[in-house]
């Protein structure tokens, strides 16, 4: 593993209210460089006044926003993206500072997220509504309406692809939004805030706090001022937060985890998946909500796969973010290490075979071992908890219909994988899958023009596509008679 190489300096971290950053509250914590155990430095805590204020202001921020007409916050939606793509040499090495990721990949995130809000600022121009006929002489329409504020929690593993979809979406529809960026990447999510400001977003539209997580999801979703809340985290947070929304009849958009299914088949070249494997399983380190995290593979190509992929695996530069060629960069914090070697070792236990990895990389940073495990038996924490890591726990089956029933056999759905040269079993399986998204033969995920959400556990509405506005919208029937009085 080789160290570090650059020369950039941490942005500074504050509090967004009405316009102007705050950077002298008390800090709430600080920020570790995952990759070094660094400090990069402070994060101003939110006091209840500033909380205040920020929802006082996020509703005359909405009552003005939300009077702009379409055309207008379109363009200044497309001037956010473009100030995105100008200003990636200064995100990307914010987002490799304090998540770890290389290089690449968050210069690759900057990108996705101006996709964001390209698509959104042209589909809040199709936001439509519409005239229903009536047997009576009236006039009767359906208007689409932006709900009100709305509360925004934002997760570390893509801190500028995650905020961007929902800051575009919010504010696409003309609503206000404050946010909350997750305590371990706050200033990538800030940066992304200066360009709404540069843009020329009104102030008041858009609030960025900091503070203890379950004091600043409670303080503002009970708050009166919110109106809607929308999340990107796990299971368990997405639980909290739908009942703290469920106090105030709000609705709540949840994208929450996943561990997405891979299937293999029996026709498929075994060395070309393995291939592929590789690139999605520890992409981010496994640090992605689709990323493939259980590999139930065909018994006739089962030992070509788990052999290729497990020496492939082996062979991944793993190292800081900065580092030349570097593929896998650290996990986020040090917990993160003993949650991967605690389902290494429950595996090893009941019966997998460690193919790759299974342990930590170096005495500096968060960095663990590319693993493959081979014949992981079903009772494995590691097949039914998501590993959130560069684990690939792969069992043997015997048809595809066993591998469907393992697959679904868990209580989340985000993403799931096919690999088949049948395109009648690619139909089949991709239609059966409890899933939020499919991909066949391939690993990806929905961009900006396609609906991006879970079943099941996974989640509640869906961002991205035709209907990406639909959250942070209401309808209203409007009925006018043609009469005089």
């Amino acid at each position: 593993m080789d160290g570090p190489a650059h020369a950039y300096t941490y942005p500074d971290v504050g509090l967004l209210i009405g316009g102007d950053w705050i950077h002298d509250r008390a800090p709430c914590h600080h920020v570790q460089n995952p990759a070094n155990d660094e400090i990069l430095g402070p994060v101003p805590g939110a006091t209840d006044a500033d909380l205040d204020r920020a929802l006082e202001i996020a509703q005359k921020g909405f009552e003005i926003w939300r009077k702009v007409p379409p055309q207008e916050r379109s363009a200044l939606l497309k001037r956010v993206a473009q100030l995105m793509r100008e200003r990636a040499a200064e995100i990307a090495p914010a987002i490799t500072l304090e998540h770890g990721k290389p290089l690449a990949d968050a210069e690759a995130e900057v990108s996705r997220s101006s996709s964001f809000l390209d698509w959104d600022a042209e589909q809040l121009l199709r936001n439509c509504g519409r005239i229903v006929p009536t047997q009576h002489p009236n006039y009767q329409f359906v208007v689409r309406e932006p709900i009100g504020p709305v509360a925004a929690f934002t997760p570390w593993n893509v801190p500028v692809s995650a905020a961007g979809r929902k800051l575009a979406g919010t504010i696409a529809a003309g609503c206000s939004v404050i946010i909350k960026p997750a305590s371990q990447t706050p200033a990538s999510t800030c940066l992304l805030a200066q360009c709404f400001l540069d843009a020329g977003l009104p102030e008041g539209v858009l609030q960025v706090v900091h503070g203890n997580s379950a004091r600043v999801s409670e303080k503002l979703i009970l708050s009166p001022v919110i109106r809607a809340v929308t999340l990107t985290g796990s299971v368990e947070v997405g639980k909290q937060l739908m009942r703290l929304a469920a106090e105030g009849v709000k609705p709540a958009l949840m994208e929450l985890g996943g561990h997405a299914p891979v299937l293999i088949g029996a026709d498929v070249n075994p060395a070309k998946v393995a291939e592929l494997a590789v690139g999605g399983k520890f992409r981010m380190a496994g640090q992605l909500c689709v990323s493939p995290s259980r590999f139930l593979v065909h018994e006739k190509v089962y030992d070509d796969f788990t052999g290729e992929f497990a020496a492939r695996a082996a062979k991944l530069k793993v190292g800081d973010g900065f580092t030349e060629g570097a593929e896998v960069g650290p996990l986020v914090n040090f917990r993160r290490i003993e949650t991967m070697q605690g389902m290494v070792d429950d595996a090893v236990m009941r019966g997998a075979k460690l193919l790759s990895g299974g342990n930590r990389v170096g005495n500096k940073g968060c960095f663990y071992a590319p693993t493959v495990l081979g014949d992981v038996p079903l009772d494995a924490r590691v097949m039914h908890e998501e590993p959130f890591g560069p684990i690939a726990p792969c069992a043997k089956v015997a048809d595809m219909e066993e591998a469907l029933r393992i697959a679904n056999d868990i209580e989340v759905g985000l993403a799931g994988y096919v690999f088949t040269n049948d395109v009648e079993l690619a139909d089949r399986l991709s239609n059966a899958l409890e899933c939020g998204s499919v991909a066949i033969n391939q690993f990806t995920s929905p961009g900006a023009d396609a609906p991006f959400g879970g079943h099941k556990e996974s989640g509640i509405g869906t961002e991205g596509g035709m209907e990406t506005l639909d959250a942070y919208t209401v309808s209203k029937t409007i009925s006018q008679r043609r009469v005089n009085i």
